[in-house]
């Protein structure tokens, strides 16, 4: 039986960028706010001297405990789905800051056309364009309306950049200046303009200079130590709510934070929450925390296992199309890159940050004609410097064993003479690609394991080979002596694609019948329940959603106020 505590007026669920954000705005409103965060506390003095790639990048100090929550996986749902037993694909974050602790930094905004993708691309290319099986919707909002969330996000994170013109129109500069560039970027940058495009530095979440934010948080500037993805900042110069909005709420003392605190239901009645059941991860000790409103901000895959193991929601049925919880799962497809190898020129590899790269905006989103191609959207093209950490890089040309002397000689020939020109390419939905309840597998407390139903489409593969094209082009023309590029898109496999970035499963949308939550991220079905996070996308762009995720957070942060004051539907 679990122990009733006192009713509060909210009750955040993941305490990640987008619990931080919520609760930051909330109580600087003066609104009561219980944050719930499974992992431990965490802030800079955690990860001083935290330079440990053995125990931050291979033995995921940060990251959820798959022996006791994983997710299953299927490429379709003809084969059975297994538990990812290991951290290949997907780096789950556990503790305050959650994936926006140990995550990169790069800061995109997604582009006009991601959110009217639907009336836009049929208005262009006409209704058939893609397959009936391709269920791309609009988003329920528009650019320019979420656009002044952009603003408040980067300003709150000291984004660095640069403006780009074949993006949308921003209301302000970035806060910060671009990040340095590195002889691989200039590189990549005489290159590409010798092709005609237009390059510019990643808008980086790495500060490249000192900066206070507008609710008085100072951060000093980018060390460029190239500890970022999987580590914490220790310097503060990485964009990250343990140092950013939950300081912030926690300092207005209206947010009581809960650690080690796992959210395993939401109490309902089909149409209302009335509060969830935590588990006290120390001591098995179960809770019941009423609340008026219930935020659920956790990562994609607990949003809507959650959910789904709360009953709300209509789940989503892929044969017939019905329901909305675990629709539209997407990832990102970033198969056609080409590393380029160099017999005379040496880098330093070593030194580094998460957001530290040059990209061409002209293959995104419908910068180009897609009338002879059969997929749209599109991919970013570029070249980053994360910094080359020992023990995890060791690359050598296609046709090297794998071992032996040979392996070794050309390993340390080419350590610090090669670099990839990368692709990151958007990922639509598909009717069969989804998000369900495990029926076999359960989790430490007895609840079902979520499902994941995902591989790679035609859209997925076509637009590999003509993204392969551009990459290798852009090789030839940076002068590298060997060039291995990737023409084919395989099967996804969970246990090694590599790239992080999960969305959909409670998207939102302007229609109740094909989206689980309006554009304040506020349930249909339950009008005091928001699910913030990269869960609501309905496709994923070619860019890094953080930036996405955190306007979107600002907008429900604000709906949450208009609904404690008016109650009801806030569309």
């Amino acid at each position: 039986m679990a122990t009733k505590l006192p009713k509060v007026p909210v009750v955040v669920v993941g305490m990640g960028w987008a619990g931080g954000i919520v609760a930051s705005e909330l109580t600087k409103a003066g609104i009561q706010v219980v944050g719930l965060e499974r992992g431990k506390d965490r802030n800079t003095s955690d990860y001083a001297m935290g330079h440990d790639e053995l125990r931050y990048q291979h033995r995921e100090e940060l990251m959820q405990d798959l022996s006791k929550e994983t997710i299953t996986h299927r490429n379709n749902e003809k084969m059975r789905a297994l538990p990812m037993r290991d951290y290949g694909t997907f780096i789950v974050g556990d503790g305050v800051g959650g994936a926006g602790s140990h995550w990169n930094g790069q800061t995109y905004r997604f582009l006009p056309y991601d959110f009217e993708i639907k009336t836009l691309t049929d208005k262009k290319y006409g209704a058939n364009k893609l397959k009936p099986e391709y269920t791309i919707q609009d988003w329920g909002m528009t650019y320019d309306e979420i656009e002044p969330y952009y603003d408040t996000f980067e300003k709150m994170a000291g984004i660095s950049g640069e403006t780009v013109e074949l993006y949308g129109k921003r209301s302000n500069p970035y806060p910060t200046g671009p990040m340095l560039k590195t002889p691989i970027m200039n590189m990549f940058e005489k290159a590409t303009k010798n092709l005609g495009y237009t390059p510019y530095i990643i808008p980086s979440g790495n500060l490249s200079e000192s900066y206070e934010n507008p609710d008085g948080i100072s951060r000093a500037a980018c060390q460029y130590c190239a500890y970022c993805e999987n580590f914490g900042c220790e310097y503060g110069a990485k964009a990250d709510p343990a140092v950013t909005v939950i300081p912030v709420a926690k300092k207005t003392g209206n947010l009581e934070l809960r650690t080690h605190s796992n959210v395993i239901e939401i109490l309902n009645d089909g149409s209302k929450a009335s509060g969830v059941i935590y588990v006290d991860t120390i001591t098995g000790e179960e809770f019941e925390q009423p609340a008026d409103v219930v935020v659920v901000a956790s990562y994609v895959f607990n949003n809507a296992r959650l959910l789904l193991n709360s009953g709300l929601g209509k789940p989503y049925n892929s044969a017939d199309g019905t329901g909305v919880i675990g629709k539209n799962y997407c990832y990102q497809v970033s198969s056609a890159s080409s590393m380029m190898f160099f017999e005379d020129k040496e880098f330093n590899l070593y030194g580094g940050a998460g957001a530290l790269g040059i990209e061409i905006p002209e293959f995104v989103g419908d910068n180009f004609d897609h009338s002879e191609v059969n997929f749209i959207h599109g991919a970013g093209i570029r070249v980053t410097q994360y910094g080359n950490r020992p023990i995890a890089n060791n690359v050598v040309p296609k046709g090297t064993p794998s071992w032996g002397a040979e392996f070794k000689d050309q390993s340390i020939k080419y350590a610090n003479s090669f670099f990839p020109v990368k692709s990151q390419g958007a990922s639509m939905p598909y009717r069969y690609n989804y998000l369900d309840l495990d029926p076999t597998y359960k989790d430490a407390y007895g609840k079902p394991l979520l499902r994941m139903t995902f591989d790679y489409t035609e859209q997925d593969r076509e637009l590999v080979k003509y993204m392969s094209k551009v990459t290798h082009k852009i090789a030839e023309e940076i002068g590298a002596d060997i060039i291995d590029t990737n023409e084919e898109q395989g099967d996804f496999n969970v246990n090694k694609d590599t790239n992080t970035h999960n969305t959909g499963g409670v998207i939102m949308g302007a229609d109740p019948e094909t989206s689980a939550l309006n554009s304040y991220l506020q349930m249909w079905d339950a009008e005091n329940v928001f699910v913030v996070g990269a869960s609501a996308f309905p496709h994923n762009s070619s860019f890094n959603p953080t930036g996405t995720l955190g306007a979107l957070s600002y907008r429900a942060a604000e709906g949450i106020q208009k609904y404690i004051k008016e109650g009801g539907s806030l569309v």
